[in-house]
């Protein structure tokens, strides 16, 4: 969405696309695709998943233990992890498996005393010692799944927290006013022995659509209980909803309007989930049966071929690279061909930047990229420039669920973002076999083609416009260009009002392309990367 735009017409679409071993969730916002989600079936641990585990062995070096959690590498566990009621959980647990503890909903359950914030992990847990703990980040790279024993159980309105008596409130809720009035109502009908978190998404709703919340997690609760008596160690004793619908309980909103599925059976726990949410927006559901591909129907495919690799292409021939290293990420923004003439040097800056501050603000979300961020922006003398980018940088942020926070930028435009992440980062390759035969690998033509088709754009905009103009490129790419109806050519005359003449050139590679006049002149030489 532009800088421009108006924020209260914002349109939510969730694609929904089924495969043989996995679901996939493309989330749209007014036709942009801002998150991509993969749920497979063997990915066995997901963030908010409650295990009964086993500790390995604590290190005191580390103030940590290791925790088999089934996965092929240990968990790992820090001693601020533990929670401070880790004495009460224990005792809790080892009453269930014993079946002793008959009792699950805590309102008789004696708590024992908080352990010492600064204390040491081998004066708490011992090896061999059953505990429950959740995910908190899933396994990445090399590492193990990073969890914490200080459990929570996420609804749609509240966090339910065990072996705790805190009501908080989430700050995105500005008024005071409102803060007190759902803390109040939900003091009023929190149950013993659990504390409760407010979500955002619970501002303005009434106690009735709170309470059912309540009842639900307090179900969840019991259920968990209920198998923890003969369940094996390790192994699963929540399940984090399916991600189709922890991604709408997270995302949904009033702004939403559809919900697209390709699968009956997903189609219908969809929709019995949005009937228990919102019954309103139930007819937001629909069954998607066609034969072209869901993903291409909705521009997903060509969005995914267009937005990953190094190079991202934005408006009007600006652009972005993305280099990742080991220890953070670099983008650098560029302005493509555009005139930078003295007079408006800054002016040209300053809208480059605003366009790449909302093109980043989708980036990281779409490749949910994590850790140190740093943009190198065009450089912009004026503060109130900085300043106006900077603001304009945190807005488009606003919607991102992942905790971050945004330095201010330097006089050099340096603006640097810490973005935490809880799931492998997005990584979709785009790159195609050369079908030159040389055994390598050029970019998908979908990016060429868009490529050709914004600098053909820029030359019809500038002094040329009223010259013959005639692309000379590759046979394979003159051929896509001019075949079928109507065909990218037909489309470039109706948009432009001018015909093209292609010729196909066989000394050219793939990706070589040269726009020319009718005596031969080269128009405008491209050079942004591929």
């Amino acid at each position: 969405m532009g800088y421009g735009a108006n924020l209260n017409q914002v349109n939510r679409e969730l694609i929904v696309r089924s495969n043989p071993d996995s679901v996939d969730f493309a989330l749209l916002k007014d036709g942009k695709l801002i998150e991509l989600h993969r749920d497979q079936e063997e990915h066995k641990f997901n963030v908010g998943d409650i295990l009964i585990a086993k500790i390995r062995k604590p290190v005191t070096g580390l103030n940590a233990a290791f925790v088999d959690v089934g996965y092929e590498k240990d968990a790992f566990l820090h001693y601020h992890d533990l929670g401070p009621q880790l004495k009460s959980l224990l005792k809790f647990i080892n009453g269930i498996r014993s079946g002793r503890q008959r009792e699950y909903s805590l309102k008789n359950f004696p708590f024992e005393k908080d352990i010492d914030k600064n204390g040491s992990i081998k004066d708490a847990i011992k090896p061999n010692q059953a505990m429950l703990v959740q995910i908190v980040k899933e396994p990445i790279s090399t590492k193990g799944p990073r969890i914490s024993s200080e459990l929570s159980i996420a609804g749609r309105y509240l966090i339910l927290v065990p072996f705790s008596d805190r009501v908080s409130v989430s700050q995105k809720i500005e008024s005071k006013e409102e803060k007190d009035r759902l803390k109040r109502l939900v003091q009023s009908i929190r149950p013993k022995g659990f504390g409760v978190i407010i979500r955002t998404v619970a501002e303005g709703k009434k106690t009735a659509e709170l309470d059912k919340d309540l009842e639900n997690l307090m179900s969840k609760w019991i259920s968990m209980c209920k198998k923890l008596y003969k369940a094996p160690t390790p192994s699963k004793v929540l399940v984090e909803l399916n991600r189709a619908s922890s991604i709408l309980r997270d995302v949904f909103n009033d702004t939403f309007t559809g919900i697209h599925v390709d699968d009956e059976t997903l189609y219908n726990q969809i929709k019995d989930y949005v009937h228990e949410i919102a019954p309103e927006k139930e007819a937001i559901v629909k069954l998607y049966n066609s034969n072209v591909p869901i993903y291409e129907k909705f521009g997903i495919e060509r969005q995914i071929k267009t937005s990953f690799g190094r190079t991202a292409s934005m408006s009007k021939g600006a652009y972005l690279i993305i280099e990742h290293t080991e220890a953070l990420h670099v983008i650098d923004v560029n302005s493509g061909n555009r005139s930078t003439k003295a007079r408006n040097q800054e002016e040209t800056a300053l809208e480059v930047n605003m366009l790449a501050a909302s093109e980043i603000a989708r980036q990281l979300r779409l490749r949910d990229m994590g850790g140190i961020i740093v943009i190198d922006f065009i450089d912009m003398i004026r503060p109130d420039n900085r300043k106006k980018l900077f603001n304009h940088l945190r807005n488009e942020m606003a919607d991102d669920r992942a905790k971050h926070k945004i330095l201010p930028p330097s006089k050099f435009g340096l603006v640097q973002i810490t973005r935490q992440r809880v799931r492998p980062e997005v990584n979709i390759k785009t790159s195609e076999v050369d079908p030159g035969g040389t055994g390598g690998e050029v970019q998908a033509p979908i990016v060429l083609i868009e490529k050709i088709g914004d600098q053909l754009e820029r030359i019809l905009k500038g002094e040329h416009k009223d010259k013959t103009l005639i692309l000379n490129a590759h046979p394979f790419i003159a051929a896509y260009l001019t075949k079928g109806f109507p065909s990218m050519r037909s489309k470039w005359f109706l948009e432009f009002k001018k015909w093209i003449k292609i010729q196909p050139r066989d000394a050219y590679t793939y990706l070589e392309y040269r726009f020319t006049d009718k005596d031969g002149n080269i128009l405008e030489q491209d050079e942004q990367p591929l």
